[in-house]
């Protein structure tokens, strides 16, 4: 089979993980973004779509003539609106080219055919790529959203990466030699698909066993975090509390007598801005790079490859960070300096841990006023609130199931911390401060190492 020569500007069809093969257009990358080493690669825009990504040749066809062949496998409403994407395009293309023939020359010269223009978002043809219905990229776009980098006065970032979806199989991952502390709810996931995407992972964990199966599963074995730290080139955490992740920095054998100058450290772990502040500046100062990115989701999520990073700091680190943030989530946001990202997270969890304390409360007065739980579940599943969230954790309750997806004594940390931001903003979280005194009762109770459902049972004891 003879190769197929692509380049910059030619249409198409490119084969992403376990996707069905996609319309697409070679672009040139933004400048920022490092082809993957070792790889004969793409850089292609879907059409129809926002997604854009490194695809290896082999998964290239050029589109006219594979054409009809994939028309034929690929029936789906959101594909055939792909397809007429480029052929709109397509059509765009060519009567610039008939109205730049008809502008020749007085000899009537014919203009040589050239690529496609290269779109960029500021282009009006980039309007074929795009579905009609989608309403105009904001700022603060997940890093697979963008084609270009955004920058506001706040410094806040949003990237783009390569397809960020761990589940596509499709990322080269980095050749920097990785590390990992705390194998929790959160950390065993992360590692596992860190793993399962290439990465040359070493774990550490405050209590050994947890590494045994990850060791099976390929991964090396540290004895201390400054070991760990000293053998990698990124180290990240995911620990429980502020306090973990300041012992495991400059505790005894802590990260930081492993640090050297080049060496990144990565703070996953929710905790408050401060604490950030003050990992940055101890790690920095033994001439390391550090960057935090707490992740928001769950248990599954984590497993899945599902989570939502958000991260703050060295944004060179950021970048390194790439396959290792696709492997582990869905999308990433960087927002600007160390910090920044904590303050987001735990305004995103005193939000859901507020909610989480509403459904409870709702469940719990459905049944005292005589009224079924179950039913009232049916109707907040068909109006406005339906969620993935709202459905799993009710059903959990009307199971009497609170085995840990997010524990409680974390969302309670978390309301806590968030609290305490509110004080020192001089900003009022009447919600927040209700929602955590039913949070301490569910502790009280002893509902710490629960899912944060058992909140429910706050109400009924």
């Amino acid at each position: 089979m003879a190769t197929v020569h692509l380049r910059i500007g030619d249409l198409v069809w490119g084969k992403l993980g376990r996707y069905p093969p996609w319309p697409g257009k070679i672009v040139s990358p933004p400048k920022d973004l490092k082809k993957p080493r070792g790889k004969k690669c793409h850089f292609v825009k879907f059409f129809g779509t926002e997604d854009h990504a490194w695809i290896k040749v082999e998964q290239l066809k050029p589109y006219h003539a594979h054409k009809e062949e994939m028309i034929k496998i690929n029936k789906g409403k959101r594909f055939q609106q792909a397809v007429d994407a480029v052929e709109d395009f397509l059509k765009k293309a060519k009567g610039k080219e008939q109205n730049s023939d008809g502008k020749g020359d007085s000899k009537g010269k014919k203009t040589p055919n050239k690529p496609l223009k290269i779109l960029e978002e500021d282009d009006e043809d980039l309007s074929a790529l795009k579905d009609p219905s989608e309403k105009p990229a904001s700022s603060m776009e997940p890093i697979s959203k963008r084609l270009k980098i955004v920058e506001e006065d706040t410094g806040s970032t949003s990237i783009q990466a390569a397809d960020s979806t761990a589940i596509n199989g499709s990322i080269t991952p980095t050749d920097k030699r990785i590390g990992f502390l705390g194998l929790g709810l959160m950390g065993s996931g992360i590692v596992s698909n860190l793993l399962k995407m290439g990465h040359v992972v070493t774990v550490w964990n405050r209590t050994a066993e947890k590494c045994d199966l990850f060791i099976q599963e390929g991964a090396r074995l540290g004895r201390t975090p400054a070991e760990v730290a000293s053998m990698c080139d990124i180290t990240f955490s995911c620990v429980s509390d502020p306090k973990a992740a300041r012992d495991l920095v400059m505790g005894p054998s802590g990260v930081l007598q492993g640090i050297r100058p080049g060496k990144c450290y990565v703070e996953m772990s929710t905790v408050d801005p401060e604490t950030i502040t003050e990992l940055s500046q101890v790690i920095t100062s033994r001439g390391g790079r550090f960057l935090e990115a707490p992740v928001a989701g769950s248990q599954q999520l984590s497993n899945d490859g599902m989570l939502v990073i958000l991260a703050a700091g060295d944004r060179t680190v950021y970048e390194d960070c790439s396959s290792c943030f696709q492997a582990m989530g869905k999308t990433s946001f960087f927002l600007g300096e160390a910090g920044n990202a904590a303050r987001m997270m735990l305004i995103l969890n005193m939000v859901q841990g507020s909610f989480m304390a509403t459904i409870a409360e709702g469940l719990t007065l459905a049944q005292a006023t005589g009224q079924s739980q179950q039913t009232f579940l049916d109707i907040l599943c068909q109006g406005q609130m339906a969620s993935t969230f709202v459905d799993q954790k009710c059903q959990n309750i009307l199971q009497g199931n609170f085995k840990p997806d997010y524990y409680l004594k974390h969302i309670q940390k978390d309301l806590r911390l968030a609290i305490s931001m509110g004080d020192m903003a001089n900003h009022p979280t009447p919600m927040a401060a209700a929602a955590n005194e039913v949070y301490k009762r569910a502790k009280a109770l002893d509902q710490s190492d629960n899912d944060i459902s058992a909140v429910y049972r706050a109400y009924i004891h």
